[in-house]
């Protein structure tokens, strides 16, 4: 059965091939991580020059979203993520957002433009090894953390809706 999810992804996919992708962005990417596996969380530098820590995520549920400042499914999910962001932190929510835009300068200035203000740093190298980039885009994972893991509670790759993403907070 064809939700509109499924028939915007499929139509995303049949357009990829043509749209010119860099290698880069073609390369294959992992499975999405299994409800109940452990995931190590990396220490990084976000976009604003702040640190990240999985302390700062510590006894929290933790969001890590995938993006790029071109992916148009990404700016329709994007303020959705702000919201429950802005919504939900006091009430223990994190979010860890992760570009993968080439250049940091690039996705700065896309968050500043749009006033989001939800932690974002890149998928160097470094923080991939420890949360590979699962295939599609945008991916969204959450989490609850203890010490320097979180333990998947839910893992969706492609755009969701404002409903699917406020729905995130039941895992508060």
């Amino acid at each position: 059965m064809f939700n509109r999810r499924n028939v915007i992804q499929s139509m995303a996919a049949l357009a990829a091939p043509g749209m010119g992708l860099p290698a880069w962005a073609r390369e294959p990417e992992g499975p999405l991580p299994k409800v109940g596996s452990t995931l190590p969380l990396p220490s990084l530098t976000l976009l604003d020059g702040r640190r990240w820590t999985p302390a700062d995520a510590q006894g929290k549920v933790l969001v890590v979203y995938w993006w790029a400042s071109w992916c148009p499914f990404c700016a329709l999910q994007s303020p959705h993520i702000e919201a429950l962001w802005r919504a939900q932190k006091d009430q223990g929510l994190d979010v860890l957002a992760l570009s993968i835009d080439r250049q940091p300068a690039a996705a700065a200035s896309y968050m500043k433009a749009k006033g989001y203000s939800f932690p974002a740093g890149m998928l160097t190298p470094e923080v991939g090894k420890l949360l590979p980039k699962p295939a599609g885009l945008p991916v969204v994972v959450v989490m609850k953390v203890t010490g320097r893991n979180g333990k998947v509670v839910f893992a969706e790759s492609g755009e969701m809706f404002s409903e699917d993403v406020e729905g995130l907070k039941k895992y508060l």
